[in-house]
């Protein structure tokens, strides 16, 4: 065998893989025993999703990773999935998918090659420290002509980093962007550090909510790691089913995943709940990275005045504030959060169909796409909440 030469297997669960050599390729930054840069493509995050039945028969993602090796050597990997639908991703493609059954296409099933349910961005083509010239254009080879041998009509890898972005419209791939809101570090040492950074107007406004907040009439915690007990994964699944049935029509994770993250995960978690009268009334949670907060869920059983924003983005500030972390990523969408300091940023996906003829439509759709989100980046940026230059700082 020569040197470059490079073997990709499909392997149908991620527990054929040792959680060495799948974490050395999607986190080789952890082997000094901190945290990943990225927790949702570490094999302990991919395994509880499959473990817990979130993903698998019957939901809609049916797991297909991909695994590079050279000489034996796991090199590079990457979480594919056949899809049956398009939820769970949070890059629309429902209008692509009417368009091609329209035109007398079957759409599904395509292969997604993303974290389920998760719109964060990160690397996608999970490569070894040495390994970047042959790996990812191993695997965007692999997850092509899989698609085209299995007559899907496409593939799509969604909240991809900028590089891979890049990268992966040079081997012939669409570039799609789009926006999410997160807020950025500026080195604050406080959270009254990070309000002096705003306008007057705003910063009063989240002076008030915040106290509006603390008005509910209990307290406000933070726990990570041990401090979570068990007990506290039966308010948390509450709160995710009351925003899952209103938001998806039905919860994505099963309740066992939350019991999977109990005993795998909770040292990446950190939980936000707000107690009243011994009871938990709302809660968010969220996963810790090595330089960035990443908001995931957030659900209440009873209804406070801005305690949402409390919860989910003022609590998420102050705790990367405390930690010295980079930046909150609080999820898809949301123009709301924008008054609350949480600026748009682009994302990415990339995108290969096999039709030939619908592949230059949605080409053509995708310029005039990004045009528009760079336009509304730069409009909404300029309706920020930090102080202009020469404003008071009262």
């Amino acid at each position: 065998m020569s040197e470059t030469a490079i073997d990709v297997e499909l392997l149908p669960s991620i527990g054929a893989i040792p959680a060495s050599d799948w974490d050395g390729c999607a986190c080789p930054e952890a082997a000094d025993g901190f945290r990943p840069v990225d927790p949702f493509t570490t094999h302990r995050f991919l395994k509880a999703l499959e473990d817990s039945g979130s993903v698998g028969p019957g939901s809609g993602w049916q797991p297909s990773y991909l695994a590079a090796r050279r000489d034996g050597e796991l090199i590079a990997c990457a979480p594919l999935y056949a899809k049956g639908h398009s939820q769970g991703e949070y890059v629309f493609d429902h209008s692509w998918a009417h368009a091609y059954e329209n035109a007398g296409g079957a759409y599904y099933p395509k292969m997604q090659l993303s974290v389920p349910f998760t719109p964060v961005t990160g690397r996608r083509f999970l490569v070894k420290p040495g390994a970047e010239a042959i790996g990812m254009p191993a695997l965007v080879q692999a997850a092509v002509q899989l698609t085209s041998n299995n007559h899907m009509s496409s593939l799509h890898v969604t909240f991809c980093t900028a590089d891979e972005a890049a990268a992966g419209h040079q081997m012939g791939l669409m570039h799609r962007r789009g926006q999410q809101f997160h807020w950025e570090n500026a080195g604050y040492e406080s959270f009254d550090g990070f309000l002096a950074a705003l306008s007057s107007r705003k910063r009063k406004n989240i002076r008030k909510e915040r106290a509006m907040a603390r008005a509910f009439g209990g307290t406000i915690r933070r726990l990570t790691g041990d401090e979570i007990e068990r007990s506290h994964w039966n308010d948390i699944w509450a709160f995710y089913q009351d925003t899952g049935s209103r938001k998806w029509g039905s919860p994505y994770l099963t309740r066992a995943f939350f019991d999977i993250a109990h005993e795998t995960l909770r040292d990446d978690i950190l939980l936000v709940l707000a107690e009243r009268d011994g009871r938990n009334v709302a809660g968010a949670l969220n996963f810790i990275g090595r330089q960035s907060l990443f908001g995931r869920y957030w659900g209440a059983l009873e209804h406070h005045p801005c305690l949402h924003f409390e919860l989910c983005y003022y609590q998420a500030i102050d705790y990367a504030i405390e930690h010295q972390l980079e930046t909150v990523e609080a999820g898809a969408q949301g123009e709301h959060k924008l008054a609350r300091g949480y600026l748009p940023v682009p994302t990415h996906s990339l995108h290969w169909v096999a039709d030939p003829g619908f592949g230059r439509a949605i080409a053509q759709f995708l310029d005039a796409e990004a045009k528009a989100v760079d336009e509304e980046i730069e409009i909404l940026t300029s309706y920020g909440p930090f102080r202009q230059t020469g404003e008071d700082h009262d």
